[in-house]
């Protein structure tokens, strides 16, 4: 076989594996952009789509759909109305909103900030004590949250905290994820920089702070952007431990959308897609870098 041929082949695999990717991004990306367009719908359009999806029967049951329904892209008349009504007409979708932020900042920050200390004990020491500590620490990680979901609550109202935002924070703080991810970032540096900062004179403290913080930073950012979308999504947990409807982040009323509220749910799930959406375009040279570099030192 020719360079000549060998060349045509190799771009027509290289087209058809483009298109195939194409079709692929495409097919992802269409709920989202089904999301967005249909946020500018009125109420009645969304209705005439989507309302046979949520009726009900007059003793609660579902109606069975016997038509299909339409998914329309683009509005017959692009409206604001459900953004006029979420944001100055309804004010509990702003408050849930604000709910979600108040319970995923503190946990992002401040299981970090234990994750820091404790994955940097576990990289630095060996010991017998230290290997079974963190062996724990992987079982805890591998379970499923609904699996511990039942002990929080019970260890929660024992505390008497069932029903606060503690509940919510002390699990999302302390929880093993970061910890395990950050360890192994750590234990991706050198030894040889640590003892040249020994060498010069540096505290155990500066060692952490000033050495093994920013060469991690990268996987810093990266545990940062997964810990705020797993929590930023979270609903079992609001359910569970918190009782009054007041304290529910907006993750909850997306996952319970009823008849009477399709019309602003495309605008509230714009709304609540935002602050991941920037998180994740401000942090994705960091995630990338958190990935391939995993806290070791570029050549």
């Amino acid at each position: 076989m020719t360079k000549r041929k060998k060349r045509i082949i190799g771009n027509i695999e290289i087209g058809i594996g483009t298109l195939i990717c194409a079709f692929f991004a495409v097919l992802f990306l269409a709920p989202i952009i089904l999301t967005i367009t249909n946020s500018f719908m009125s109420a009645q359009e969304i209705s005439a789509n989507y309302g046979t999806v949520f009726a009900t029967t007059q003793t609660g049951g579902r109606v069975f759909i016997s038509k299909t329904v339409t998914l329309k892209f683009i509005p017959d008349m692009v409206s604001f109305t459900q953004y006029i009504n979420v944001l100055l007409k309804s004010p509990e979708y702003l408050l849930k909103f604000w709910n979600s932020v108040i319970y995923v900042v503190p946990i992002v920050v401040f299981q970090l900030f234990v994750a820091a200390l404790a994955s940097y004990g576990f990289a630095r020491y060996e010991g017998r004590v230290r290997s079974i500590i963190f062996f724990f620490y992987v079982i805890l990680m591998l379970m499923p949250y609904q699996v511990t979901l039942v002990p929080n609550f019970l260890v929660s109202n024992w505390l008497h905290l069932t029903g606060t935002r503690w509940a919510i924070w002390l699990p999302g703080i302390f929880s093993p994820f970061a910890v395990y991810l950050l360890t192994k970032f750590i234990r991706k540096i050198p030894y040889s920089v640590i003892e040249a900062a020994q060498i010069d004179g540096a505290s155990e403290w500066q060692i952490f702070s000033r050495v093994c913080m920013p060469l991690c930073k990268g996987g810093i950012f990266s545990i940062a952007i997964l810990i705020f979308i797993d929590y930023w999504n979270m609903v079992e947990q609001p359910l569970i431990l918190l009782a009054d409807d007041e304290l529910h982040p907006l993750s909850v009323f997306l996952s319970r959308i009823n008849a009477g509220e399709i019309s602003l749910a495309f605008a509230v799930a714009v709304i609540y897609m935002v602050p991941p959406l920037l998180m994740f375009l401000y942090g994705e040279d960091y995630l990338v870098e958190g990935i391939t570099y995993q806290g070791g030192i570029k050549g």
